[in-house]
């Protein structure tokens, strides 16, 4: 079985006439004139995913899209994995990370982040839960899958770290390329859970494949788009002021509530305005 990921490599859209065009900034240095080039990981339904037509769907790539309308570039899209996409900023493969990015402090001093999602994780068990999983701790001992080198990756981890110290056993924590091989091992009786993102869990829940054993956990924490640090910076702050723009005129509380996605407004850190993360050490 072929990988999502192999399956699409760049996906370029045509949009229509811009009605925005009097507001687009001039000259923005992207890597491919007039082009919005941005890596994406679409393995995460609802929030990102090829649908049965090989077409690409789903909260992200649809911010995407209207961001780059607005900015008058046509959108374009390269699927890969997460765990190269922070280094292809620095080495020019893409403009922009849109692939629901944890916002984290340790990354904003590497790179620009423009938070614009609140999320929270769950854990995603058989369905029925015939495992009784109601928490980390039902966990202890147990294999667990989620996807490599992103939040939910690191955060299992140090919570693993945390039960040990108390005196639980160790989680067996498998990291997998994509969310999807995730739940195919899950699926396969090779572990006992996933840890991800809610919109996954509700995606794969309301299907029937799965049920949620926890949701709700560590809420509080945005994704972000990305850009590189040294360069990013005009992109950055253009990006910024359009997700502005959209919140002000409704687009994006119509796009947020068709997703069930919390509003960036409800983020404790919250300032009441879409702003640029970036502090160099």
């Amino acid at each position: 079985m072929k990988k999502l990921s192999s399956i699409l490599g760049v996906v370029g859209i045509v949009i229509a006439p811009n009605a925005f065009a009097a507001d687009c900034p001039e000259n923005l240095p992207t890597i491919e004139s007039g082009k919005l080039t941005m890596s994406i990981n679409a393995t995460i339904p609802p929030r990102q995913y090829i649908d049965d037509t090989g077409k690409l769907q789903g909260l992200h790539p649809d911010l995407g899209n209207e961001i780059a309308k607005r900015l008058c570039l046509e959108p374009a899209y390269m699927n890969v994995e997460f765990a190269v996409q922070i280094p292809g900023l620095a080495t020019k493969r893409w403009d922009m990370v849109n692939t629901g990015m944890y916002y984290k402090p340790e990354r904003a001093q590497i790179m620009r982040m423009v938070p614009y999602v609140v999320n929270a994780l769950a854990l995603v068990v058989e369905r029925g839960n015939p495992n009784g999983v109601t928490g980390y701790e039902s966990l202890a001992g147990e294999p667990v899958a989620t996807e490599i080198a992103g939040f939910a990756d690191n955060l299992i981890r140090t919570i693993n770290d945390e039960q040990v110290a108390k005196g639980l056993d160790s989680m067996d924590i498998k990291a997998f390329n994509t969310f999807a091989e995730a739940f195919a091992a899950l699926g396969a009786g090779q572990v006992k859970a996933v840890f991800g993102p809610d919109a996954v869990a509700a995606y794969y829940a309301e299907r029937g494949s799965f049920d949620v054993g926890a949701s709700g956990l560590n809420p509080g924490l945005p994704s972000s788009f990305g850009f590189d640090g040294k360069t990013g910076q005009r992109l950055a702050h253009a990006v910024s002021k359009v997700l502005r723009d959209m919140v002000n005129d409704g687009t994006y509380d119509k796009l947020m509530s068709a997703y069930g996605a919390t509003q960036i407004q409800f983020w404790d850190d919250y300032t009441g305005d879409v702003a640029v993360y970036y502090n160099p050490e």
